[in-house]
């Protein structure tokens, strides 16, 4: 049975605890909260789509997907900004594949008076590059994780929930849950209909498996799915599909879905409208996923476990894969302030610079750029500490290492290291800091 350990967090969004890390996947202040400071704002979308109307983002470690609902809420909210065509009440919400090619889907639908085409391209991102309209936009979002069961509950969890009882004990959490958050962002309920609907058409009728839906109705779980998606998870129990081939389920499952949707969730399929948001999902190791991949992205949500206890994805070798697969002013973005991993991205080409909240007064993450300039550059105090013990970078030259094997050849290259120690460092410049003060007195 795959256990869940999931709580609200301080802004009402959920967030999980994993056992085996001894680590949480979300901020306890809030997940919500933290997916828009680290990951949305900070990336500049609505400066980005001044010049582009289409956007390829790459988010490592999706987990219950919280970066890319947080963009899309946000593109939502900012960018496409078609008010009239959402409040469009005469939307039909039949949707019919009629091309059985699933490598290149083709769906409409239509009001009373005008039919939409939509074209869904998985072979290649985007066909056209000529976009002329104001509507057209374009989204391709790859997520990657290794845990099949949290990509296929990204969903299902609430938008918003309060305080209860925790399922689990842990006292850093729930000293953390005493503090009040004021809550700044909100998801739109559509959104996780968008999600449902694209892990329709990337996993078909495997979405519908028996330990998926015993973690769904398992009732200490309750208070933390949405009843909303999972009514509609439930109609597909009693629909009976035809035994088609394995491409077609998808197809069959996704005119399902608009035959079940509710009313006012219709803005997922109004969404469509837009030409096109396509969500292609991958469970796997994020080292094997890039090896393979042809694509380049505009933008990289790294959001994994902390470096100290999954290093893999933050050696020097995997962020020259990564340089690899951005566009030129390509940028990475990521919670960790670490100084081995700003040394780690530097070395393997970006421009470095700190994710600065105004609103914390502090660093609250890493911005890398590739062949362009950073908001925030790092201070010469970074830097520095950069060059210390603290700075020795993971290395997985073959990308065929294990954390733990990674940990341990770290370990031992700090310890025979020369350099100064951090401690030292810290030491030094409060020294320095002070007798300037002395100075200027």
């Amino acid at each position: 049975m795959y256990d869940l350990y999931p709580y609200f967090t301080n802004d009402g969004s959920v967030g999980l605890y994993s056992p085996q890390a001894d680590d949480i996947y979300h901020s306890v202040y809030g997940a919500l909260t933290e997916a828009y400071q680290k990951f949305i704002l900070p990336a500049d979308f609505e400066n980005y789509f001044l010049n582009n109307n289409q956007i390829k983002i790459l988010d490592i470690c999706y987990g219950i997907g919280y970066n890319s609902k947080s963009f899309l809420n946000y593109f939502f909210e900012n960018i496409f900004k078609n008010k009239k065509f959402f409040n469009d009440k005469k939307m039909c919400t039949e949707t019919i594949y009629t091309d059985n090619n699933l490598t290149n889907k083709k769906s409409c639908f239509s009001s009373n008076s005008t039919t939409y085409n939509v074209s869904l391209h998985t072979d290649k991102i985007f066909g056209n590059k000529n976009i002329n309209s104001s509507e057209n936009y374009k989204i391709y979002i790859k997520t990657i994780d290794t845990d099949k069961n949290l990509v296929y509950l990204s969903p299902f969890f609430k938008n918003f929930g309060k305080n209860k009882k925790m399922l689990f004990s842990n006292e850093k959490i729930e000293k953390f849950q005493k503090v009040k958050v004021e809550r700044k962002y909100k998801l739109k309920k559509y959104i996780n209909h968008i999600i449902f609907e694209n892990l329709i058409k990337n996993f078909g009728l495997d979405l519908f498996s028996k330990e998926l839906e015993d973690i769904l109705f398992d009732k200490k779980y309750t208070s933390f799915f949405d009843p909303n998606i999972c009514r509609l998870y439930k109609s597909y129990k009693f629909t009976r599909y035809p035994k088609t081939s394995k491409g077609l389920q998808p197809a069959f499952l996704h005119n399902i879905y608009y035959r079940y949707i509710t009313k006012r969730h219709k803005k997922a399929l109004n969404g469509l409208k837009i030409d096109n948001i396509n969500i292609e999902y991958k469970i796997n190791d994020a080292r094997n996923v890039l090896l393979e991949d042809k694509n380049t992205y505009n933008f990289v949500f790294l959001d994994g476990f902390t470096p100290a206890k999954c290093p893999m994805l933050w050696t020097e070798e995997f962020f020259k894969l990564l340089y690899e697969h951005l566009d030129e002013g390509g940028m990475i973005l990521t919670y960790s302030c670490s100084a081995n991993v700003r040394n780690a991205l530097s070395k393997a080409g970006f421009n470095i610079g700190k994710n600065y909240s105004a609103e914390l007064n502090k660093d609250i993450g890493t911005i890398a750029v590739k062949n362009s300039d950073v908001k925030y550059p790092l201070s010469e105090f970074d830097l520095g500490l950069m060059k210390t013990r603290a700075g020795i970078i993971y290395h997985d030259k073959n990308f065929t290492l294990t954390n733990e094997q990674i940990l341990a050849a770290h370990k031992k290259e700090v310890e025979n290291s020369t350099l100064m120690s951090s401690t030292s460092y810290l030491k030094t410049k409060n020294r320095e800091t002070l007798c300037k003060n002395h100075e200027n007195k």
